[in-house]
């Protein structure tokens, strides 16, 4: 499906490298059609015949080994040129900005943070269409690489070595990213979706982020509040508003508006959060989600919990 995908873009950058693809694909067709036709004359005309003499030897050609020399070194530096307009076009020199927004990879998931309104979530990246956003790219561990095919180019998240990459979409919608980068068992669901909306719609959702959830005072939600400060959760997570605030795994402030848990492993839905709070492996084997052994009623309660997190 990526495959395809590469060849949908909706942003300039994308663009840039779908044109580039398709022109090194053509000369490479080129090259293919001219061996084959050379191959398949020199079998039918130089057969060996019955009666026929023995072929004649050539033992050197000057036209012919400086067209197999000029011909190559001409195809190579017209794609050198493609791939230094698309590395222009993809990739734009900083010229002084700044990042606007700080994305982590994580064994399995994507840590976003807003660093200008301080919004943080996870595996959910939000951006505004029409103009293109510079994204700070790292990791928290092992190498990752942050790619999403329909809008730009892959770049590696390399522990201790901040990359940057420009990201940009010409039209709304849902777009799909990934981890490019083997980086452990669970590689294959480190997924993120890109939400591109038109600018007044995400300077809404970044409002809404901002709200600190209310905390539930009774009921079976309140059940489940207790028992996540109370529990081990509140040591890897952070839920703003309450005494969670660490950064070992995802923050869950608004964990409810999200459409993807585990890196896009599930939807989110209150049946699958209750799976994933009985049994992650039972959704992404070898998370470093652990399993505490929850009984069906704290399962229940804590999905009531989490459903408040809006």
């Amino acid at each position: 499906m990526t495959g395809v995908l590469t060849l949908q873009p909706f942003s300039p950058e994308a663009s840039s490298i779908a044109h580039l693809f398709i022109a090194v694909l053509f000369v490479m067709l080129a090259i293919f059609l001219l061996v084959s036709t050379i191959v398949i004359v020199a079998l039918v005309r130089y057969r060996d015949r019955e009666g026929a003499p023995e072929a004649r030897q050539e033992f050197g050609s000057k036209r012919l080994e400086v067209a197999w020399t000029v011909g190559p070194i001409v195809i190579l530096a017209l794609l050198f040129g493609f791939m230094i307009h698309t590395i222009q076009v993809a990739d734009p020199p900083l010229s002084g900005e700044k990042p606007e927004i700080r994305v982590v990879g994580h064994q399995w998931w994507w840590e976003i943070d807003y660093l200008q309104s301080g919004v943080v979530t996870a595996n959910e990246l939000h951006i505004p269409t029409g103009r293109p956003i510079l994204i700070d790219i790292e990791a928290a561990d092992v190498i990752h690489d942050f790619w999403v095919p329909e809008l730009g180019r892959k770049i590696d998240a390399v522990p201790g070595h901040p990359n940057h990459v420009w990201i940009s979409a010409s039209k709304a919608g849902d777009y799909v990213g990934e981890c490019a980068e083997f980086c452990g068992d669970e590689h294959a669901w480190m997924r993120m979706l890109v939400v591109a909306q038109a600018p007044a719609a995400f300077d809404s959702w970044q409002q809404e982020q901002l709200k600190v959830p209310a905390v539930p005072s009774a009921g079976e939600a309140a059940k489940g509040a207790k028992l996540f400060s109370d529990q081990t959760c509140v040591n890897c997570h952070a839920v703003t508003g309450t005494v969670a605030n660490q950064r070992i795994g995802p923050d869950l402030t608004h964990l409810a508006d999200r459409r993807i848990l585990a890196a896009g492993a599930a939807e989110n839905t209150p049946a699958n959060l209750f799976r994933w709070l009985k049994d992650p492996n039972s959704i992404k084997p070898q998370t470093h989600m652990p399993n505490f052994q929850l009984t069906d009623d704290q399962a229940h309660a804590l999905v009531a919990y989490m459903e408040t997190l809006r």
